[in-house]
């Protein structure tokens, strides 16, 4: 049987559908309704050659690169001066919404860039107190969850809290992985 909406009913569904038609009267002038008769079992359940085809057929979708820490050596460099980040955003002043979207063509453009490590500042929220349900730093808590998600992966490396001359808890170092055909 079928459902309306193109669905295969399942045979635990058809035999609730009986349960259910058997204790209903039907309409006046109208006959009860029959369910149609449940398929046979053995053409519903598929064989396990059957099964790995199926398997097969479906792609499977690429896990999204995992996230590594800056390298010591780096992050020695960045803290002494010796290395400076390529690149920064200040989401300041911005709403989730749009600090996630220029987020995201930030990393893009600086990676088509060659950028290799950017700065990310998100502030670290205010000191006061919370009115009617505004959280405060709430972009320094979403940035690192919106670097983690999948859309995201294939640009970032990985990334940490900055040092204090870039920022502290209120920046991160993001860093971005290289695109692939690109040189060293």
């Amino acid at each position: 049987m079928r459902a309306r909406r193109g669905k295969t009913l399942t045979e635990a569904d058809l035999a609730l559908w009986r349960q259910v038609a058997r204790t209903v009267a039907p309409l006046p002038g109208r006959a009860p309704v029959a369910p149609e008769p449940a398929p046979e079992p053995a053409a519903a359940v598929p064989t396990q050659t059957a099964a790995r085809a199926i398997a097969a057929a479906v792609p499977v979708k690429a896990q999204a690169p995992p996230l590594a820490p800056l390298e010591r050596r780096l992050r020695t460099q960045l803290r002494r001066g010796r290395q400076d980040v390529d690149a920064a955003i200040d989401l300041h002043g911005l709403r989730q919404d749009e600090a996630h979207l220029a987020l995201d063509a930030f990393l893009r453009r600086e990676q088509r860039r060659g950028c290799r490590i950017a700065l990310v500042v998100t502030g670290k929220g205010g000191v006061a107190p919370a009115l009617f349900g505004d959280e405060r730093g709430v972009l320094r808590r979403m940035v690192p969850h919106w670097l983690r998600l999948p859309e995201l992966r294939p640009l970032v490396l990985g990334f940490e809290e900055a040092e204090l001359r870039h920022g502290g808890a209120g920046a991160l170092y993001v860093r971005l992985r290289r695109l692939r055909g690109e040189g060293p």
